[in-house]
């Protein structure tokens, strides 16, 4: 029994040595930094997200000026005056939350013009992958900038700078 127990774990481990052979390793993050497309996009939505940043940074204080005029003037009020105050600070607060939602959230402009510069840059390396791994019969393109679990690799099988090349041409 445990000769055929060992036998087995044997040849799963040989299978997946031979198998392991048809493999690339390639450093996503070195490839999308050498490309200037890729840079010059990056550029671009740092650059959008700063304005976009100031403008929510603009209605947060003026809700904050709100806040603070309404605290000073509070003990002067009559309540219809105080209830009238605090409904402009909350509508201006949820202007300003809803301003920051639509520019910065996960359907935000922001996201939207990050897909619009960056999806046709990843478009082109992930095409450029796919056909250099075809084209020398690789099987699995392994990225070694996002795995943490990789603790080894041989630089015979890092296609980094061939990728690279094969992108500026």
């Amino acid at each position: 029994m445990k000769r055929v127990l060992l036998t087995i774990v044997a040849l799963i481990f040989a299978v997946g040595i031979t198998s392991a052979q048809n493999y690339m390793v390639v450093n996503s993050e070195k490839v999308f930094k050498s490309l200037a497309d890729y840079n010059k996009a990056l550029e671009q939505i740092e650059s959008l997200s700063e304005s976009y940043q100031k403008q929510v940074d603009t209605k947060f204080a003026e809700v904050e000026n709100l806040y603070n005029a309404y605290m000073s003037r509070k003990s002067s009020l009559s309540a219809g005056e105080r209830q009238q105050w605090e409904q402009t600070i909350l509508s201006k607060e949820s202007e300003a939350t809803t301003l920051q939602e639509t520019l910065f959230g996960a359907e935000g402009e922001l996201m939207k013009r990050r897909m619009e510069l960056i999806q046709p840059v990843q478009q082109r390396v992930f095409a450029t992958l796919e056909s250099f791994a075809k084209q020398y019969g690789y099987d699995l393109v392994i990225d070694i900038s996002a795995n943490p679990l990789v603790l080894y690799y041989s630089n015979k099988v890092d296609f980094t700078d061939k990728i690279i090349e094969s992108l500026k041409r």
